[in-house]
């Protein structure tokens, strides 16, 4: 059942979370917004007008091929408008209209990073239904590292579409030529390979983002979160002052200044085409879902050549895996079609021959953790990857998957963290400092 109704979204909250409010806007608006202020009844049976938004062609495809499972479970029959927009757009025109008092979806696909800004004050039980009953039949089956990014004080507000789990995409071809073992081991055996690579043959293991802020901290945050870190604790403090925090950057400079790590402008554009197309870069650790959204797309003729490798790990401990990226889908609360909104979510997200069906049509990795163990998907050799099992990598690392916990400051985070990473590559500043330095910018900035 949807939660009580809270005392009300703080304006300050929808100000600070960057909606395009106009002035003179008031708390009574976004209070009608959020479904209540509907006169319409709730619809439980029957013909059902449902608007779904989202960021990516992939979900529009996978949600209307579901649509038939999703009046199976129910007595709806699904009338579904879908519309696209940038996933950062797509928020904040989310919170806008929910202040305007019209025109909200009732599902609502959400990036993992967009979704933090729903986390400032009340917005997300506001407007999002708290999934947690839907999802208690699966409970046991769920995995909980996946739970974490989309909850709130105990309240489930989105389902994770993903378990995006980082890998060592590697030329297999290269490796073989230069007698180098794709089982490393730690990843301090790692560096040491990479630094004797990258002096006598000028290639390099990895690749880190620099000119994209949000990708030069989401390099750093996988493999924190791999040494057993995170950015934030589980109340959004932030947690960069720690010994794997530190421990992770010093790995990352040594690299960079190695050169065992290349730095590239972003992880997807020409900058690290040219490496991979090159050959300079044989190596990257990455999620999951890079392999359709970075490796194949910018070096196609290179097929058969990749494989994907389990990560070293790190000598101070950690997990055998990190984690990046991921997207909630949650359901609007008090509008009339709440009821079906939640349902096409769960009989979507959490059958597991549809879990199967998106790791098949999208490549994103179940949630649930026993569909890890179906035949369907153990089978699948990858021709890209030389008709490697990928799935078999996967499963092996998917029981130390790694919690990410969020601040509705990431963006504050972001940008005050990457220019410190880049000041400790450049060498004006160790490590340490660099991480104590943006601990006090972020602090500084999200008091405000």
């Amino acid at each position: 059942m949807p939660p009580p109704t809270p005392g009300g979204l703080r304006r300050r909250d929808l100000l600070r979370s960057g909606a395009a409010l106009t002035a003179g806007v008031g708390l009574t608006g976004a209070l009608s917004a959020c479904g209540s202020g509907s006169s319409a009844a709730p619809i439980e049976s029957g013909t059902v007008p449902l608007a779904l938004w989202t960021h990516d062609d992939g979900y529009i495809d996978f949600f209307t091929e579901a649509i038939p499972l999703a009046e199976e479970n129910s007595d709806f029959t699904y009338d579904v408008t879908i519309t696209k927009s940038d996933a950062s757009d797509l928020v904040t025109k989310l919170i806008a209209q929910a202040v305007a008092g019209t025109g909200t979806p009732d599902v609502a696909g959400l990036e993992i990073g967009a979704f933090a800004r729903m986390l400032r004050g009340e917005i997300a039980p506001e407007l999002l239904v708290d999934l947690t009953p839907d999802v208690e039949p699966f409970q046991d089956d769920l995995i909980p590292a996946r739970l974490t990014p989309f909850s709130k004080d105990g309240a489930l507000y989105a389902v994770d579409s993903d378990t995006p789990v980082t890998v060592l995409y590697h030329r297999a071809d290269e490796f073989e030529r230069l007698g180098i073992d794709p089982e490393f081991g730690t990843w301090e055996d790692f560096a040491e390979v990479g630094r004797k690579l990258a002096e006598t043959e000028e290639l390099s293991l990895g690749a880190i983002a620099v000119n994209d802020p949000g990708g030069t901290v989401q390099c750093f945050h996988i493999h924190l979160l791999q040494r057993g870190g995170d950015l934030f604790d589980a109340d959004g403090n932030p947690t960069l002052q720690t010994p794997e925090a530190e421990d992770t950057l010093a790995f990352l400079v040594d690299g960079v200044q190695s050169g065992f790590l290349a730095t590239v402008a972003d992880m997807y554009g020409p900058s690290i085409q040219s490496g991979l197309k090159a050959g300079t870069i044989l190596a990257v650790n990455m999620p999951s879902w890079y392999s359709t959204y970075g490796i194949q797309p910018n070096v196609p003729d290179q097929s058969g050549r990749w494989r994907v490798a389990a990560l070293p790990v790190f000598e101070g401990g950690g997990h055998r895996t990190g984690v990046g990226g991921g997207t909630g889908f949650g359901a609007l609360r008090d509008k009339p079609a709440t009821d079906a909104a939640r349902n096409l979510v769960v009989s979507a997200y959490l059958d597991p021959d549809q879990q199967v069906k998106r790791y098949q049509d999208m490549g994103y990795l179940p949630t649930l953790r026993s569909v890890y163990d179906d035949p369907r998907l153990l089978s699948i050799e990858d021709e890209y990857f030389g008709g490697q099992k990928l799935f078999e990598i996967f499963r092996d690392v998917i029981d130390d998957v790694p919690e990410v916990h969020q601040s509705a400051d990431i963006s504050i985070m972001n940008t005050v963290l990457s220019g410190q990473v880049l000041r400790a590559f450049k060498g004006d500043v160790s490590p340490a400092q660099a991480l104590a330095d943006a601990t006090d910018d972020f602090r500084g900035q999200a008091k405000g």
